[in-house]
């Protein structure tokens, strides 16, 4: 063969060719285009939004004390690199090889929150932090989450991984009693502190969880229904603190303004409603420049938004978050095993029963739980465990679509 088509066929010129189609093949696999970036942006605004809505909120308070009045958002910067810090590290190890890793991580967050207990503080009647130097507080309670979602996905999805067949085995009711079990222990720990609104979210997590994993459906039903029943005893036999039951209460009452919680609820509406469309501006809201709505960089932090940034700018946060909850249903839907897939279900759960409670309360259609706005809030462990969760995501989709089995 001689001319062009020696030329064409030639070792060199088809080791090129290998060469070239290979680093294309590369390139497709890369860290940085399997990224979500959608999710990533989604989250960086929020986080943003979420830092400026905290200034303002904390602001008039320092001022009037005569501190720093960038004191919390400099705080609130610490605990944004730290989180990111913690979510890139959760998403470079390699999510399947979290199964060996998944009792520790589970002891780990058991033990944190027997620590609580013991050397905790009590803070706004719920004994869930523990104080550190320079002012920083650490609260168990939120990185549980993160363990609870990979201990129960080991659990739920063990039968899936273990079948060779392709025959889709679904988990029995030994397995999702385990999961139960498994759950029950961390609950009752933070009920001692006593943390209502995380219990909350735990239940939502399960209930999610299993749902999609396939379990009896039996269990899902069964498992609500006692929900409704036990919440209906505890209201019955006053079996929570006082505050607590005013706040599981206060939000369907018409005179809310007799006790603490619905004064709160009342004040974060009024603050709503003074935005209107387009907002007062940012540092420029009466109700929370003139502090009339307490834990507003916190529990409240959504009142800021719609009072100082309107309906476009509440709308716009409202938005982001349900970019964040798409992509991470589609990573959910597209992860290629059941490990993963449960995974990414249960941090889409927790992000999204966070979200609906926490706007819902400032709104006054949902009980006051203290649970913070995802990514908006001042929080340093919410803050921490919210960027672990977004780590998590992340992990499932840059290893999606491969071999499960080729760590």
């Amino acid at each position: 063969m001689t001319g062009p088509d020696a030329l064409r066929s030639s070792p060199v010129v088809l080791r090129g060719r290998f060469e070239q189609g290979r680093g294309r093949a590369v390139q497709r696999h890369s860290v940085p285009r399997r990224l979500d970036w959608l999710l990533l942006v989604a989250v960086a605004v929020l986080t943003v939004v979420g830092l400026l809505l905290v200034w303002s909120a904390t602001r008039p308070q320092e001022l009037t004390a005569g501190g720093d009045p960038r004191a919390f958002l400099k705080k609130d910067l610490i605990n944004l690199a730290v989180g990111l810090v913690l979510g890139c590290a959760v998403a470079a190890v390699d999510y399947r090889i979290l199964r060996a890793y998944a009792p520790f991580v589970y002891l780990v967050s058991l033990l944190a929150l027997m620590a609580v207990l013991v050397v905790g503080t009590t803070i706004n009647g719920a004994h869930s932090w523990i104080l550190l130097p320079a002012g920083f507080q650490l609260q168990p309670s939120e990185f549980a989450k993160v363990a609870l979602i990979v201990s129960l996905a080991v659990i739920l999805g063990a039968k899936h991984d273990d079948q060779r067949s392709g025959v889709r085995v679904t988990p029995g009711d030994r397995d999702v009693l385990a999961a139960l079990a498994l759950a029950v222990v961390p609950m009752g720990l933070i009920m001692l502190q006593p943390d209502f609104g995380t219990v909350m979210v735990f239940v939502f997590v399960i209930l999610g969880m299993l749902a999609v994993s396939g379990a009896p459906s039996r269990w899902v039903v069964g498992l609500i229904i006692c929900g409704v029943l036990f919440g209906g005893a505890i209201l019955q036999f006053h079996m929570l603190k006082p505050y607590q039951e005013a706040r599981l209460t206060e939000f369907v009452k018409s005179n809310r303004n007799t006790t603490s919680t619905g004064y709160n609820v009342d004040q974060a509406m009024t603050a709503i409603a003074n935005g209107g469309f387009t907002g007062r501006g940012l540092f420029h809201g009466q109700q929370t420049q003139g502090q009339f709505v307490p834990e507003q960089q916190t529990d409240f932090v959504f009142s800021v938004a719609g009072e100082e940034l309107g309906y476009v700018g509440a709308g716009g946060i409202i938005l982001l978050l349900g970019v964040v909850m798409w992509r991470a249903l589609s990573i959910a839907a597209d992860a290629g095993e059941p490990f993963g897939t449960l995974i990414a279900t249960g941090v889409v759960c927790w992000f999204a029963f966070q979200s609906f409670v926490n706007i819902g309360m400032t709104l006054g259609i949902m009980p006051v739980t203290g649970l913070p706005l995802p990514f908006v809030s001042y929080g340093g462990s919410a803050m921490f465990a919210n960027m672990m969760g977004v780590g998590l995501l992340q992990n499932v989709r840059l290893r999606s679509r491969t071999d499960p089995h080729a760590l």
